[in-house]
């Protein structure tokens, strides 16, 4: 197990994080712990980048929800935007205009209890890097449950040219291996975007739009879920859910992810839902 106080930085060209610009459409991934922002892990290829949320933020809204960063280069982003800490206005590079708090922001699980509520675990406790490149970066990240004997290693691999990230959580309780019934959800920012979901093809989206800054397509790939649309009263807590249970040793495993209208390739709802449905029928053709 890595401590949390060790930095990881990789990039599958093999570089420096000081020198971190990449030419044309150059693919790579790239992924770090970010102890000098309250502990964050973030991840991002050539498209698309992403946050998880670790220790230091445990006393607040967040949890184990997805963060997205909009990003319309195809260069890594994340290290230049933690150093300016200016990420929240577009200055050519893209932004971060997606609100997480305590939602499952895009693709993050929870525990489906017997009673029907969600259950969710606080921040992560710990990261390892498992591989660095340079066809993909894979990493894992430690959850617990409070209140439960249950534990989640959540492995996540992301790939260069993909608007996804492929992301298996293991369920232990008493760390021992059970089938778990869960959920994976995408917020739905209170009911502000718009859903479509395909049960039979296996994927489900959400779509909407910014004020200032262009559309977002939010999506998770799930085949033989159960898909559902649940509104709330209470503040992050609308979602489009896709319901599943884990294997018997305690598995599940989704693709999530995004696309950016700003960016290019994703225009649309309709170019978005096309995406999610070739990558669905991929995935179920090569599980």
């Amino acid at each position: 197990m890595i401590p949390l106080s060790r930095r990881v930085v990789f990039l599958c060209l093999g570089l420096a994080s000081s020198a971190l610009a990449v030419a044309g459409d150059t693919p790579f991934v790239h992924a770090r712990f970010v102890p000098e922002r309250k502990d964050d892990f973030a991840w991002e290829n050539d498209l698309v980048a992403f946050r998880a949320y670790g220790p230091a933020l445990k006393a607040g809204p967040e949890d184990s929800g997805i963060d997205c960063w909009l990003k319309r280069v195809h260069y890594p982003i994340i290290d230049n935007w933690y150093a300016s800490g200016d990420y929240h206005v577009d200055h050519g590079e893209g932004l971060d205009p997606y609100h997480v708090g305590s939602s499952r922001g895009c693709g993050g699980i929870a525990l489906v209890m017997r009673d029907g509520t969600f259950k969710t675990s606080h921040p992560f406790t710990a990261w390892r890097i498992i591989e660095a490149g340079p066809t993909r970066a894979i990493f894992e990240l430690d959850y617990r449950y409070d209140g439960t004997a249950i534990t989640e290693t959540k492995r996540i691999t992301i790939e260069p040219g993909s608007q996804l990230f492929h992301a298996e959580s293991r369920f232990l309780e008493n760390g021992k291996p059970r089938a778990f019934d869960v959920a994976i959800g995408i917020t739905t920012h209170d009911g502000a975007a718009a859903v479509r979901f395909d049960s039979n093809a296996g994927w489900m989206a959400c779509w909407e739009k910014f004020a200032k800054d262009g559309e977002l397509g939010t999506g998770v790939i799930l085949p033989g879920a159960t898909f559902k649309e649940i509104k709330s009263a209470t503040k992050d807590a609308s979602h489009v859910w896709a319901f599943t249970k884990t294997n018997a040793e305690g598995k599940v495993d989704w693709l999530a992810g995004f696309g950016w209208s700003k960016a290019g390739a994703i225009p649309s709802f309709e170019v978005w839902t096309d995406y999610l449905r070739k990558a669905a029928i991929r995935k179920r053709v090569n599980p």
